[in-house]
């Protein structure tokens, strides 16, 4: 699988504290070999971002990501729930 950061994600991620940064790092790689495993919660997203699905980092935190149709994935948004979804 190919992930694909987008700009304003990687600018995000500059800002997070180290330990959501490492968290990330390893949420990611499971993401790559187990895309479905349950600690991800990985879901469909409704409202405004419909189309989107997102994955949980930490019991606050989430990305927001969009599969395309080659396979690869664009990550999209990373926040904590709240500023996500207000």
């Amino acid at each position: 699988m190919i992930i694909i950061p987008t700009k304003y994600f990687k600018k995000k991620v500059s800002k997070l504290p180290k330990s959501i940064k490492l968290k990330l790092a390893k949420r990611i790689h499971l993401f790559m070999s187990e895309q479905k495993n349950i600690i991800l919660n990985n879901h469909q997203l409704n409202g405004k971002y419909s189309g989107y699905r997102s994955i949980n980092i930490t019991g606050d935190y989430r990305v927001i990501f969009e599969e395309l149709e080659d396979g690869s994935v664009r990550l999209i948004d990373i926040d904590t729930h709240p500023n996500l979804y207000q």
